[in-house]
């Protein structure tokens, strides 16, 4: 059974990554509705909230049906990131997530994100200074290390253990190498390997099928997997590693049926927590992924992401069930 703290994840846990303008209440819906077990927020700016800026308070928007949830911070600063951290615990999330992985050059150049795996001391003094500062369980994203040279996962993991972080999720690339290349879960292995380390690792780069999920989780050993970009398009990877831990064998994929579905109760909760333009609008991301491989599909996507109203867009999803009715997908 892996536990943050009291929190009882299940045996092994299937986590969906916090991603930036993807991991918001809408997106997290439908995978959640489709077998994962801990989600986090988007990530959010510890200057933004201190700012009270409205976009990154809208970010601590949670739902009693998400629990449990984590509410991903980051920034530069420790004395804002500890504030941030006193105004994100008022949302009542299940837990606050420390973002130390988040490798754009926007995020990191600003001495957040990734760029503290670079100042060990200021990470781990920071870390201590927001675990000091909530009563919830603090838990940390990361990644191997800022490049090849400097894969200090490791020694990472002991440190910030031992002032108080309660799980790791490591990110199996260097910053320098974005998410380029495969991942190298070697050194999460490792970790694991530390008789000194207690508290759950959970593994996170590459996850794209349940055959992966499985055969990393045994070469590995970790507590369990996050997954980001599979699931962006594709709530379903959740259901289907379960089913495949569970028995064995291959879920049958989603009918287009199914599919239709989910991507109209994603528009719809975005319309009801963004309003009707931003709703429209920012949903249009979303139709390629939902609908990838679908054959002769372009039509349709291109009409989708042209339709100005939700009326509009409700209609051509009714006409894009009733047309592949027959369809194997």
């Amino acid at each position: 059974m892996a536990k943050i703290g009291q929190i009882e994840l299940g045996e092994f846990p299937l986590l969906l990554a916090p991603m930036e303008d993807v991991s918001d209440p809408p997106f997290r819906a439908v995978c959640k509705e489709n077998g994962a077990d801990l989600m986090y927020t988007e990530f959010i700016s510890s200057e933004g909230l201190i700012r009270d800026a409205a976009k990154s308070r809208q970010k601590l928007d949670i739902f009693e049906y998400e629990r449990p949830i984590g509410i991903q911070l980051f920034g530069g600063d420790i004395g804002n990131m500890v504030q941030s951290a006193e105004i994100a615990t008022a949302a009542r999330p299940d837990l606050i997530d420390i973002n130390y992985g988040c490798p754009v050059k926007a995020v990191a150049c600003r001495g957040a994100g990734a760029a503290l795996l670079q100042d060990i001391p200021k990470m781990v003094k920071m870390t201590a200074e927001i675990v000091k500062c909530t009563s919830l369980p603090v838990t940390v994203k990361t990644r191997l290390g800022w490049d090849e040279s400097t894969k200090n996962i490791l020694e990472v993991a002991e440190r910030l253990q031992d002032i108080g972080i309660q799980a790791l999720s490591v990110h199996g690339r260097t910053r320098v190498q974005m998410y380029k290349g495969e991942a190298d879960w070697t050194l999460i292995g490792k970790i694991k390997e530390n008789p000194r380390i207690h508290i759950p690792i959970f593994g996170n780069g590459d996850i794209d099928s349940p055959e992966k999920a499985l055969e990393y989780k045994n070469r590995y050993g970790v507590d369990g997997v996050m997954i980001g970009r599979a699931a962006i398009g594709y709530p379903w990877i959740f259901r289907e590693i379960k089913e495949y831990l569970r028995t064995g064998q291959m879920a049958p994929p989603p009918t287009m049926a199914e599919r239709v579905q989910a991507t109209k109760k994603h528009f719809e909760f975005s319309i009801r927590w963004k309003g009707d333009r931003l709703g429209v609008f920012e949903m249009r991301r979303h139709y390629t992924n939902y609908f990838k491989s679908i054959p002769d599909f372009k039509p349709f996507r291109m009409r989708l992401v042209e339709a100005p109203t939700e009326a509009d867009v409700m209609a051509i999803l009714d006409e894009v069930a009733d047309t592949y009715a027959s369809v194997e997908v």
